[in-house]
Order: structure tokens, then C-alpha cells, then sequence
């Protein structure tokens, strides 16, 4: 599973839709439903990918920590939710945060796996590949939030009385 599958699974969808309402405008998508199709597709594939290379991912993980296997499991279940929630309005903004933690919850064993050079994904190539990876998870970090339509900045101001 390389860097540029998981881009264009997650960015392909909103400029294939993009086109698609230049070509028709009856077809017009909003942006970030647009790119929540992305953010769906890419966590279907991330989400199935821990059933099917489960000891792999398994191995991203350090020996220290329990229950390895089942880990990989969970979060391959908590991403297949998510991409489904994710159009479920009244669930799309806290799915979106509940992605966001997932995601920044798993950076360190992608960084353990890097430093590790655990052969899977890219991690093989040692640290290194984590000057590519973590612009990356940043930018599903992004999209995540994009696609979700977060507003954090928002909540906050109405949190302190600002707005």
C-alpha cells in the first residue's frame, strides 16, 4: 500500500466529481461532500486492508503492547464505521473528530514502525519514510476535517462568548 494509492483514493473521487459538475451542472457537489466521498473510499480500503494484512499492521505495533492483533481488528472496524457515519448528518462533525483522534492516536506507531523498519507500507525504508508519512497523515488530518466540516475555530469563539 503505497503513499500516492491512498492520495488518489482519497483525493481522485473530488476532482473526478470536480470535473464531473464543470462538465454538468446539474451535477454540482458541494466541496466537502465532494471530498468526503474521498475520506469514504480511503478509509473502505485503509478499513478493509486490517482484515486482510492484519499481522502486518500487527508488526507496526511495538511487542510492548497488548493485545496486538485485536488493536488491528478494532481500528479496521472503527474505520469502516467511520466512512459509513460520515454521511449520516447528524453523526458526519463528531465522526469527523472521532477520525481526526483515530488518526493522531496511531501516529506513533507509524513512527515506531518507521525507526523499526517494519517491512509493510513504506516503513521499511526507516526514518526516512517519515518525511514523507507524517505530511501525509497531516493531510488526512486535514481532509478529515475538510470533508467533515469542522469548525473548530467556531466552536471556541462561541465557547468564550466571542461570537
Amino acid at each position: 500500500m503505497t503513499l500516492v494509492l491512498l492520495l488518489l483514493l482519497l483525493v481522485g473521487p473530488y476532482l473526478l466529481l470536480t470535473l464531473a459538475g464543470r462538465w454538468s451542472p446539474r451535477f454540482q457537489i458541494a466541496p466537502s461532500k465532494r471530498a468526503r466521498v474521498g475520506l469514504s473510499v480511503f478509509f473502505i480500503f485503509t478499513g478493509l486492508g486490517h482484515f486482510i494484512r492484519t499481522q502486518e499492521m500487527a508488526a507496526m505495533l511495538p511487542l510492548s503492547v497488548p493485545y496486538r492483533t485485536e488493536l488491528v481488528y478494532l481500528t479496521g472496524i472503527l474505520e469502516l464505521l467511520g466512512a459509513i457515519a460520515v454521511w449520516i448528518p447528524r453523526l458526519t462533525r463528531l465522526t469527523g473528530f472521532l477520525l481526526i483522534l483515530m488518526l493522531v492516536a496511531i501516529l506513533p506507531a507509524n513512527i515506531y514502525s518507521a525507526i523499526n523498519r517494519v517491512d509493510f507500507g513504506g516503513h521499511e525504508a526507516g526514518p526516512v519514510y517519515l518525511l514523507v508519512r507524517i505530511p501525509f497523515q497531516l493531510f488526512v488530518l486535514w481532509w478529515t476535517y475538510f470533508a467533515t466540516r469542522q469548525n473548530w475555530a467556531g466552536a471556541l469563539a462561541r465557547l468564550s462568548g466571542r461570537a
